[in-house]
């Protein structure tokens, strides 16, 4: 018996504020997400892992429920 899918919820990531001149860490956290440009959005499964990234550039980014 195959278990069901299920459809994973998605966020929206928005980056907000330019990583220029913050820890290095955040910005290679901000290019992990796959941010490149300000204001650019990406749709990204919310899981654990992304979610501690998005807490970890909190203050850089906005997030919808998409």
């Amino acid at each position: 018996m195959a278990k069901k899918k299920q459809k994973q919820k998605q966020i929206k990531v928005t980056l907000v504020r330019s990583p220029i001149g913050y820890q290095p860490k955040h910005r290679e956290t901000v290019r992990g997400l796959g941010l490149k440009r300000m204001h650019q959005t990406v749709v990204l499964e919310d899981t654990p892992s992304i979610r501690g990234m998005v807490n970890k550039v909190n203050y850089m980014v906005r997030v919808e429920e998409a």
